[in-house]
């Protein structure tokens, strides 16, 4: 069996290496890619680049970078990485195992009624106020975060299905995908060997969270980088997180789809986030945590099972 490059290196060692293969085909590929921009519309490569060309007016490019920055950063390095760590991707992500085919219908249910818990979660994270000698500091967040907005703005404007069904690939399975196999399949694995499972699993969402430049949707994020830890450690299966990480990022694109054509209420999207839909909150989270119960249980069994076949 072929071993990879890196294999058995030191956790920081292999941290460090994740970080400049990232960046390395991140910077490469994208600069590949970018060539092929006048194929996506016609507009002039040096017009872009020397700002002659206002990037905003022209969303088809916008979504063409958002597509290959997810590819370059997240995808391509992630499969490079498997190979250097074991000689092989698919070995090292383990993509043969799919885990319990019963508990991806509980990861969508999961998915669905955690949704209030983070609107909430959301909220309380906005409402931080940094004391005054960091209000330099807050100034930057809250123009990152306003920019973030306004770029999400602009791919949610969804004129048909099309639209739709792009905006499904590029925001809900090209970052579930991508993001799942560097921060779950490689970064989290890294953490766990340095630290221990359960503080590699917390330290991993952490930076999954901190890499989205987002400091008013930091605490949300973790929790779901949290989530999507567990998910891979009690499935060995990162289908499970990645699937996770998909019907969350989905489902926001189809109810921004659904309320631009007034089809659900325009709330929904927020529901949770105030104090008088606590109680519904609650009763959510509890499903939720009923529903984690039972993988929990299931696993156990599951290993109890191994364990009387294999005495």
């Amino acid at each position: 069996m072929q071993k990879g490059l890196f294999d058995g290196k030191h956790p920081f060692s292999q941290l460090i290496i994740t970080v400049l293969a990232m960046f390395a085909c991140g910077l490469l590929l994208m600069f590949v890619g970018m060539l092929f921009i006048p194929l996506v519309e016609n507009v002039s490569l040096s017009d872009m680049m020397t700002g002659k060309v206002n990037i905003a007016e022209h969303i088809p490019i916008m979504r063409y970078l958002q597509t290959l920055q997810g590819v370059t950063l997240f995808i391509i390095p992630a499969l490079f990485l498997g190979f250097l760590f074991e000689g092989s991707a698919t070995r090292y992500f383990s993509f043969s195992k799919t885990g319990p085919k019963p508990w991806f219908l509980y990861v969508f249910f999961i998915m669905t009624s955690i949704v209030p818990l983070i609107n909430l979660m959301a909220s309380l994270n906005e409402m931080i106020v940094f004391p005054e000698w960091l209000a330099d500091l807050e100034a930057k967040f809250r123009d990152m975060e306003d920019n973030a907005a306004k770029a999400m703005e602009l791919f949610m404007g969804m004129n048909n299905i099309n639209d739709l069904l792009f905006n499904i690939f590029m925001i809900g399975l090209i970052p579930a995908l991508g993001e799942e196999l560097i921060f779950r399949g490689i970064i989290q694995k890294i953490c766990i060997r340095w630290t221990g499972v359960h503080a590699g699993i917390i330290i991993a969402a952490f930076l999954f969270s901190a890499m989205h430049m987002q400091f008013y949707g930091l605490f949300p994020r973790w929790l779901l980088g949290i989530l999507f830890g567990y998910l891979l450690i009690w499935s060995k299966s990162i289908w499970l997180p990645i699937f996770a990480h998909f019907v969350n990022n989905t489902m926001a694109v189809a109810v921004e789809y659904l309320t631009r054509r007034n089809m659900v209420d325009e709330g929904i999207s927020e529901y949770g986030s105030t104090v008088d839909a606590i109680p519904i909150t609650i009763i959510f989270t509890a499903v939720c945590g009923l529903l984690l119960l039972k993988m929990i249980r299931d696993k156990s069994a599951m290993a109890g099972k191994l364990t009387c076949d294999n005495p």
